[in-house]
């Protein structure tokens, strides 16, 4: 069996992975408060590494050696995928009922017809109904767990660093307290898992706390990606140069030896 075709055809498939995942953050650029995504290839020496200790062999012998060798000749693939999580560059808007989360692991909750889900875009508008929603229109809750209502009285609208709603008292300029967003933490964000629509989910709710003290709240900002452009655009090319050397790996070990072999087999007969 000629394995290292086999090798080399695993080997394109996760640059094919790779290239999938690349084009995403890629499209996602200017998507406020995209998060980027990331593969880790699988690396023989640094599993052996973490692994060398159980062994089904005896170190330093021959049936571990055999063992080692044998495993050596197994395909990369893809063993583990992660999002980065850290805070994108922070862009002045003119709208008022825009917000950004100045810190790392802090989620706006919205309502969705699947239930509570978790966003970094806090670009928001207000509804007919005087509701604070997202672009698709999901509702942006309180604290309270229910939707963020505004009157048509409400002129002024200001929100401070915690996420306390302040409006106006109708007919004058005096703020008082509304609701308050909020502000979810979860525990891990390892078990966060993307759905769509710059959209979160998370399986267990009862795992988020609320950050009532946050003091990341930026009102009249909007959160950018944190996708690198030009990394990516790297990571995209040695994808593509990687593809074309597996492939040419692939062409030599069906084409070049195997007539190498026929031939030398011909010749001997």
């Amino acid at each position: 069996m000629q394995t290292g075709y086999y090798s080399s055809a695993a080997g394109m498939v996760s640059q094919f992975n790779r290239l999938d995942t690349i084009a995403n953050n890629l499209a996602n650029v200017n998507t406020n408060g995209f998060k980027e995504d990331n593969l880790i290839v699988g690396d023989f020496m640094r599993i052996y590494q973490e692994k060398r200790d159980e062994l089904p062999n005896q170190n330093q012998t021959k049936e571990a050696a055999q063992f080692i060798n044998r495993t050596m000749t197994k395909a990369p693939q893809i063993v583990d995928s992660y999002t980065d999580f850290s805070v994108g560059e922070m862009q002045k808007s003119t709208n008022s009922l825009d917000f950004a989360l100045a810190r790392e692991g802090l989620f706006f909750a919205v309502k969705t017809p699947e239930g509570v889900r978790l966003t970094r875009d806090g670009a928001f508008s207000m509804n007919d109904e005087g509701k604070l929603v997202t672009k698709q229109g999901y509702e942006v809750l309180g604290d309270d767990g229910k939707a963020i209502t505004f009157a048509t009285t409400d002129s002024a609208i200001e929100v401070d660093k915690n996420g306390q709603i302040y409006t106006n008292v109708p007919g004058g300029i005096t703020l008082t307290p509304n609701k308050k967003l909020y502000i979810a933490q979860p525990e891990n964000l390892k078990n966060l898992q993307k759905e769509g629509d710059n959209l979160y989910k998370l399986e267990d709710m009862q795992k988020i706390s609320t950050a009532t003290e946050s003091g990341a709240v930026l009102q009249g900002f909007t959160e950018k990606s944190n996708v690198n452009a030009v990394k990516m655009m790297t990571s995209l090319i040695e994808a593509n140069r990687l593809v074309g050397m597996y492939q040419k790996a692939m062409d030599t070990q069906m084409n070049d030896m195997n007539r190498d072999a026929i031939e030398k087999i011909a010749r001997k007969a």
